[in-house]
C-alpha cells in the first residue's frame, strides 16, 4: 500500500509537469499567432496606403499565400481583413494590445467585433484571461452584460480576510456580483426547491453563467454530523481554484442568518469532503436582492471565504411583479400552501 501511495504520488507529479509545460507551450504559440495577425494586418495597410490599393489587393493576397504556403488554413479574405481591422483597433493602445496575445484569436474577434468601449474591452480582455472563458462563455458574459454589473454592482465577500492572497484574487475574479438566471423563463414567484430543480434540469447553462471551471457535483448533496443530516442545494468543484463550492439558494431577500447556515455548511465541508490537496471550500449565497450593508456586516463575523450575490430571473421583470419579492414569512405561507394544496399533509 505504501509503495501502491508513492507511485501515485509520482504519477500525479508527472501528469502535473507534462500538463504545465503543455499550457506554457500553448501560451507561447498563442502569443506568437496573435503577434503574427497584428504584423499581418500592419503589413496589409502600410502597403495600401503607399501604393493607393483597394480592397481587391487583399483577395489577390489571399489567394498567394495559400499557392505560396500549401495548407496553411486561416487567410481567407475574410480572416485577412480581420487582422487588418485588428492592428487598426489596437495599433496606438499597448496596454490593451499586451492583453490580447494573452487570449486565443475567436475570442479576440468577439470582443473586438461586439465591445467599442476601450474600458469594457479591457474588462473581457482581462477577465478571459484570467478566468479562462471559452467563446461560448465569453458570449454568454457579454449578452448578460457582465461588465455593466461589475461596474453597479460591487462584489460582497469575504475572502481577503479568509483566503491566502494569491487565492482570494482568484476567487473574487471568479465570483459575480449579479448572475443572470432568465434562461429558466421564470416570470413568476417561486419557491427554492423548484428554482432548484429548474437550474438542475438546465445545468449547461448554469454551468455557462457561473463561468469557466465549474465542475457539477450535485445537487442536495448530504453531509451528515451525529445523527443529523443537512443537505447543500448545489455542490461544484472549481477546477482552477481546486476547491468545493457550495451555492445556496435563496428566493427572499438576504437575512444574516444564512452567513451563519453557509459557515456551518463550509465547516462540514472542509472536514469531511475536502482533500488534502484541495484549497479551503467557498460558499456562495444567490439571493434575488440584498442590502449591501446587511451583507459586510454579516461577513465579517465569519472565518470561512464566503460571497454574496443577486440574481435576476428575467431582463426586464414584469411590472406586476416590481417590489413583490417575497419576505422569509411569505415564503413560509406559500410553502405551507403548496403542502396542502399538493396533499402531502394528509
Amino acid at each position: 500500500m505504501s509503495d501502491l501511495k508513492q507511485y501515485n504520488n509520482f504519477f500525479e507529479e508527472i501528469v502535473k509537469t507534462i500538463n504545465s509545460a503543455r499550457y506554457e507551450a500553448y501560451k507561447s504559440l498563442n502569443k506568437h499567432h496573435i503577434g503574427l495577425n497584428f504584423e499581418i494586418g500592419k503589413l496589409i495597410v502600410k502597403n495600401q496606403n503607399a501604393n493607393n490599393w483597394g480592397k481587391s489587393i487583399v483577395d489577390t493576397l489571399s489567394q498567394d499565400i495559400n499557392k505560396q504556403i500549401d495548407g496553411i488554413k486561416g487567410y481567407s479574405p475574410q480572416n485577412l481583413w480581420r487582422m487588418r481591422q485588428f492592428y487598426l483597433e489596437y495599433e496606438n493602445d499597448i496596454e490593451l494590445l499586451e492583453l490580447t496575445v494573452k487570449i486565443p484569436w475567436g475570442q479576440n474577434l468577439l470582443i473586438m467585433h461586439q465591445i467599442k468601449n476601450r474600458e469594457e474591452r479591457k474588462y473581457y480582455l482581462d477577465a478571459t484571461d484570467k478566468l479562462g472563458w471559452s467563446r461560448a462563455v465569453l458570449l454568454n458574459q457579454i449578452k448578460a452584460n457582465a461588465f455593466e454589473n461589475h461596474m453597479i454592482n460591487p462584489k460582497q465577500n469575504n475572502f481577503e480576510v479568509s483566503l491566502p492572497v494569491h487565492l482570494s484574487e482568484q476567487a473574487n475574479e471568479a465570483l459575480k456580483s449579479e448572475y443572470n438566471l432568465d434562461f429558466l423563463g421564470i416570470s413568476k414567484p417561486i419557491l427554492e426547491r423548484e428554482l432548484e430543480n429548474r437550474l438542475v434540469e438546465n445545468i449547461r447553462d448554469l454551468l455557462l453563467e457561473l463561468g469557466y471551471g465549474f465542475t457539477f457535483i450535485g445537487n442536495q448533496y448530504r453531509l451528515k454530523l451525529n445523527q443529523k443530516e443537512y443537505f447543500i442545494d448545489l455542490l461544484f468543484y472549481h477546477r482552477f481554484l481546486k476547491c468545493l463550492i457550495a451555492i445556496e439558494l435563496k428566493t427572499v431577500e438576504f437575512e444574516p442568518e444564512f452567513a451563519g447556515k453557509m459557515n456551518f455548511y463550509l465547516e462540514l465541508l472542509d472536514t469531511q469532503e475536502k482533500q488534502e490537496d484541495d484549497n479551503p471550500s467557498i460558499g456562495i449565497i444567490l439571493c434575488p436582492t440584498k442590502d449591501n450593508i446587511e451583507v459586510e456586516y454579516s461577513l465579517k463575523s465569519s472565518a470561512k471565504p464566503i460571497g454574496v450575490s443577486e440574481y435576476k430571473l428575467t431582463h426586464n421583470l414584469p411590472i406586476e411583479l416590481k417590489g413583490k419579492v417575497p419576505t422569509a414569512k411569505e415564503l413560509k405561507e406559500m410553502l405551507s400552501k403548496a403542502i396542502v394544496q399538493s396533499g402531502l399533509n394528509e
